[in-house]
């Protein structure tokens, strides 16, 4: 291998979607990481411990999808206090946090500090929660150079707010064409803390 890319996947889990997601994953042999908005989790929590023993990082979203530049200070710590609760209630300590839309703050940087929790954006959008084409969203990315060493992908295995689709079909696809794409070019699979990324 000559690199690998960090598959990540926001607002889920979803328990249609995400298993799905996780099928393709599997069938490739691939790792990625699952940005977990927590509350779901709390529906769905043998899905999200799922997502562990399969070898995904289970990473904390939020609580609730609200932009950060939203939140008081103090509403924030408070929802990450809660939301790494209930994680651990699941026997699960994140490491990496994604806030919400990417937007974050001077508070959102002063938590993550308080928790070791370090912060993670992306260098490639796939769009999906738009409803595009499988195709138009790898054609995307192949106009954009392809699948480079230290990419870190955007997804969402779950419909979170703003989403302009009825379903995640598409995302599984492009999960599997991704992945084959990265074979064909030499490129393995990484979770974001153990890849680091071209973030890092």
């Amino acid at each position: 291998m000559s690199g690998t890319i960090a598959l990540t996947y926001d607002d889920g889990p979803d328990p249609e979607w995400t298993p799905l997601v996780l099928d393709a994953l599997e069938r490739h042999g691939a790792q990625a990481t699952f940005f977990v908005d927590v509350r779901r989790g709390l529906v769905q929590r043998d899905l999200v411990r799922q997502i562990a023993t399969r070898g995904h990082e289970v990473a904390f979203h939020c609580f609730e999808h609200v932009r950060h530049s939203e939140r008081s200070a103090k509403e924030l710590r408070f929802e990450v206090d809660l939301g790494l609760g209930l994680l651990d209630l699941m026997g699960l300590t994140p490491h990496a946090w994604r806030a919400p839309w990417g937007i974050e703050t001077d508070a959102t940087r002063e938590v993550a500090a308080d928790h070791d929790l370090r912060l993670w954006g992306w260098n490639v959008d796939t769009h999906d929660w738009r409803g595009d084409s499988t195709e138009r969203m790898f054609a995307a990315l192949e106009a954009q150079g392809g699948l480079r060493d230290g990419d870190v992908i955007l997804m969402h295995d779950a419909l979170g707010p703003g989403a302009r689709r009825q379903g995640c079909e598409e995302t599984v696809a492009l999960t599997g064409l991704l992945l084959a794409e990265a074979e064909r070019v030499g490129l393995g699979t990484a979770s974001v803390s153990a890849g680091q990324g071209v973030l890092a």
